[in-house]
């Protein structure tokens, strides 16, 4: 029997369409901000830190930080803090969404992204230098190699959080253990394509820079990831309780005392 929806439930469902579209712009908007200032042409940061590998290393950990801290905001707290079609992905096919409210986060997180990559325009030169953080195959490797790279990247993306989520005494550490991930992968499979493992991430830049090289793959290899982790982590899955990273404690002591005060009135 199909669910009556009431202002409430539709009030509530837009705040949380909205909140993941402003959580993604902030994600692209800050973390972008930090791919062009690390990797741009005439940037001071490539003589302070010459070695690539370890600027990788920095930015995967700071854009992973971003991350981190929008998913303990406030936004966070509303929306779940997917920011990926891939994560909102894995959520519907555990059976945590429902079809159009995944739908509804997905178009969020896509136009989101597009907002967040505007303001990147401002960094003019340094920006174009790098296409403002489009991401593409690298030089020397195959579309097919790039594909298995952003496989395997969101794989172990959607595992982590998979495993986090499901386990009460990790669920706390989720926020933090994004950045140290992403530090270890980015280096790892940047040179191979660009380490999106987020189709908004890649749709945002790509849309101000035009560069849609292979755009496909940002969206097939996520989502080929996301769900060879689900099934491989089957198991797992009564163990997820709600299509959130974040903030389950805080929702299960707030329904404690919905139920304790209900439990009173009667």
């Amino acid at each position: 029997m199909k669910t009556l929806q009431t202002p409430e439930t539709l009030r509530s469902t837009w705040t949380r369409f909205l909140c993941e579209m402003v959580g993604t712009a902030l994600l692209v908007l800050f973390g972008l901000s930090l791919v062009i200032v690390t990797f741009g042409s005439g940037s001071p940061i490539a003589a302070w830190v010459p070695s690539v590998k370890l600027r990788q290393v920095l930015t995967g950990f700071l854009f992973g930080g971003v991350g981190g801290l929008i998913t303990i905001s406030r936004l966070g707290k509303e929306s779940g803090a997917h920011m990926n079609p891939a994560v909102t992905f894995g959520f519907w096919m555990m059976g945590k969404m429902e079809p159009p409210i995944a739908v509804g986060y997905i178009v969020a997180q896509l136009i989101g992204a597009v907002m967040g990559c505007i303001p990147l325009l401002v960094w003019g030169g340094m920006g174009h230098s790098i296409s403002f953080g489009a991401t593409t195959p690298g030089q020397g490797y195959t579309v097919w190699i790039a594909l298995l790279g952003e496989i395997l990247a969101t794989f172990c993306l959607a595992s982590t959080l998979f495993i986090f989520i499901a386990y009460r005494k990790l669920r706390r550490f989720t926020p933090a253990v994004i950045p140290f991930l992403y530090a270890i992968m980015v280096p790892l499979e940047a040179p191979l394509s660009g380490t999106s493992t987020n189709p908004a991430r890649t749709f945002g830049p790509a849309v101000i820079s035009g560069r849609w090289e292979a755009w496909w793959i940002y969206w097939v290899g996520p989502l080929v990831g996301a769900l060879a982790s689900i099934i491989i982590f089957s198991f797992l899955t009564e163990r997820i309780e709600e299509a959130r990273l974040y903030h389950f404690e805080c929702d299960q002591r707030k329904l404690f005392r919905a139920n304790l005060a209900a439990d009173s009135g009667n």
